[in-house]
């Protein structure tokens, strides 16, 4: 297998150090930078004649900067990859100027699943938490609507649904292998109506829920976003949340948005900020997902 001959690291990227190590065995010469540059010029300046750079959500990596990386063929991206247009690298000049690119998928969804049930059982139990009904509710029965049903939402769901909630979700298309083990799809304004609890699983950049959304959503619910970023149109989530009966859940400040500061001192807005999905396991996983990229890369597979 053939080894690059330069690889940068922009910024933090979050590879374990046994990755870092190993990563060594990919390329002639591995230089790191532990910040974020602040201009493009900087950037440029930062990838000079590597042949491949490996960055996380930030910088941005626009045509602008690729253009001005002759020796660049590969960028690695440590962070998921969903699509062209939620990059922060530019794909599609990237692919017509013989750069590769590739991402990562699916490292942190455990971690997602476990904030969901602790969020849910905090607020239906009331531990440390104002309970959501007269007494304790159990997970049991509770009519819970997923928007967004990938890789995290299934597993989500599937935990929930062994716990006996009733599941429905929306999604692009009907999951049939969901269908049959009983959780059913719904149009989205009917999962709305009919959920007591919403939980979002969107990909980055996708915004669903409007005025018309919130208004079939109603009063009295719990809103759990387990977005990379926000799912719900700013001024329509505020309203939202000025009714004290709603209770939203994020658990990044980013997964709520522009509206976080105004909103993070209500006591019906549970939001640690800190990333669920981010655990241990999750940055061995990604690690490994990161050098996998560099090792397909290489081979040419």
């Amino acid at each position: 297998m053939e080894r690059f001959r330069k690889i940068v690291e922009i910024g933090p990227i979050g590879l374990q150090p046994w990755a870092e190590e190993k990563l060594g065995d990919y390329a002639e010469e591995i230089v790191r930078f532990d910040t974020i540059p602040q201009s493009e010029d900087e950037l440029v300046s930062m990838i000079g004649d590597a042949d491949a750079v490996l960055v996380r959500t930030m910088p941005l990596v626009p045509a602008s900067v690729l253009s001005r990386c002759p020796d660049l063929r590969y960028v690695g991206m440590c962070c998921s990859l969903y699509s062209k247009e939620s990059a922060n690298v530019d794909i599609d000049y990237a692919e017509k100027h013989g750069i590769t690119v590739y991402g990562i998928r699916d490292y942190g969804d455990k971690g997602v699943t476990e904030f969901v049930v602790y969020a849910l059982v905090r607020i239906l139990h009331g531990y440390d938490w104002p309970m959501w009904r007269k007494r304790p509710k159990e997970i049991t029965g509770l009519r819970i609507g997923f928007v967004g049903f990938g890789t995290s939402g299934q597993m989500t769901a599937r935990l929930l649904k062994t716990m006996g909630a009733d599941i429905t979700y929306y999604a692009r298309s009907v999951k049939d292998e969901c269908e049959q083990e009983g959780m059913h799809f719904r149009p989205l304004h009917q999962l709305l109506e009919e959920s007591e609890a919403v939980v979002t699983c969107l990909n980055k950049g996708v915004i669903l829920l409007h005025d018309e959304e919130f208004r079939h959503l109603g009063c009295g619910k719990i809103m759990i976003n387990t977005s990379i970023g926000p799912a719900s149109d700013m001024e329509a989530l505020r309203k939202w949340v000025l009714d004290d009966r709603n209770i939203l859940v994020s658990d990044t400040a980013a997964g709520i948005g522009d509206i976080y500061d105004g909103i993070k001192g209500r006591k019906n807005v549970l939001c640690p900020d800190a990333s669920a999905g981010m655990t241990e396991e999750a940055y061995d996983l990604m690690s490994r997902k990161v050098l996998d990229n560099i090792e397909r890369m290489l081979s040419g597979k």
